[in-house]
């Protein structure tokens, strides 16, 4: 959610066990990804965020964590199905690249933002939200190309008056 949306979620509520906290069932049996998530589900505090992050996180689960595709986790065969936000269905990488660009202006926003991000060497900073919607409203009247994004952060204030590592010698100084 923030990466792709800029929308990172709330910390989670106190005394919620984490995913791994939550590996085995009942029956011993080591849970898949999806059925640890539901657990969490079932907290109505947990769903309120879980409803929003789950969707994208199941339709990039065939992935694991080497980025290695597979079909199963834990001898379990992989159910990526979920519902955006928006109520659309997202399955698999592509449905989700496919529901991510009909709405172009967060994507583009937060890909604007952790742009900028590395080029200021800081995380941007509600001050900096003015300076990212005017460089993707550039870039997008400009094809969004590549040297837009590029342009428009190297030009803007931030950047411009981002200061400079001082260089230290040996002793510190």
């Amino acid at each position: 959610m923030e990466v792709l949306l800029n929308s990172p979620p709330p910390p989670p509520p106190p005394n919620v066990p984490t995913l791994d906290e939550t590996q085995d069932g009942k029956d011993g049996r080591p849970l898949t990804t999806r059925e640890r998530m539901e657990i969490h589900r079932k907290n109505p505090t947990c769903n309120a965020c879980h409803q929003y992050m789950d969707p994208i996180g199941l339709s990039l689960d065939n992935f694991d964590v080497t980025g290695q595709w597979r079909w199963r986790e834990n001898a379990v065969e992989l159910d990526t199905r979920g519902n955006l936000y928006d109520g659309t269905p997202v399955s698999n990488p592509q449905q989700l690249v496919n529901a991510l660009l009909k709405m172009p202006t967060p994507l583009l926003r937060a890909f604007a933002g952790n742009l900028m991000a590395y080029a200021l060497g800081r995380r941007v900073e509600d001050f900096d939200q003015p300076t990212i919607r005017a460089i993707t409203e550039s870039a997008e009247a400009n094809g969004n190309k590549m040297s837009s994004y590029v342009l428009g952060i190297v030009n803007s204030a931030a950047f411009r008056s981002k200061r400079a590592d001082v260089a230290t010698d040996d002793s510190g100084k």
